[in-house]
């Protein structure tokens, strides 16, 4: 070996350590609460093709605790750093950014059409993300699968894939959908604990 192919052999070691090193700290926390809640955290993917504007992609990290009464979502960058959290009650849907500015509406639907700037229901993402349909709203082309578990549906104008099941529900969701405003995408990887 050369002095040289072992300087690009250890160049190469140490930005995959690296590399390594940074995703193992961007692992999100968990949300702290008292009393029973689903709770998950994970990466998240979203990639957003409005019509006649550029793409958007973004991903990062989440942490997630729906006690029913109370749902709280933190979205963090790839490094970890929280950059918004999202607190939602019967009430009301309240956004806060890490800059300190913050937006509400009476429900996530609403906030995200006000944040938006057009309609997109994320609602039913709180029975997606545990594995069910959304109560009361329709569902079309239902796929199950060998265990009985939802793996595809159409609801809300979302075509939601659900796969890789553990005792609390989908480890992937995938979500697309396509309207008069554009193509969106939504991928969300939960963590394994």
């Amino acid at each position: 070996m050369t002095l040289f192919s072992f300087l690009r052999a250890l160049r190469g070691a140490l930005a995959l350590g690296f590399v390594m090193w940074l995703a193992g700290c961007a692992t999100p926390a968990h949300i702290q609460g008292t009393g029973s809640a689903f709770d998950r955290i994970g990466r998240f993917a979203v990639n957003l093709q409005p019509v006649a504007q550029s793409p958007y992609a973004a991903q990062g990290g989440f942490s997630w605790r729906d006690s029913r009464d109370t749902l709280q979502l933190d979205l963090s960058n790839p490094l970890g750093s929280v950059l918004a959290r999202i607190h939602v009650t019967p009430q009301r849907a309240v956004l806060q950014r890490a800059d300190g500015s913050s937006e509400s509406a009476p429900s996530p639907d609403a906030l995200l059409t006000q944040v938006w700037g057009h309609p997109m229901p994320v609602s039913g993402l709180r029975s997606w993300i545990q594995g069910r349909t959304t109560p009361n709203h329709p569902v079309q082309q239902v796929q199950r699968d060998p265990q009985g578990r939802l793996q595809a549906f159409q609801q809300d104008g979302w075509q939601v894939q659900l796969s890789d099941y553990d005792a609390q529900g989908p480890l992937r969701v995938r979500l697309s959908r396509h309207d008069d405003q554009g193509q969106w995408r939504l991928q969300l990887v939960m963590g394994r604990d």
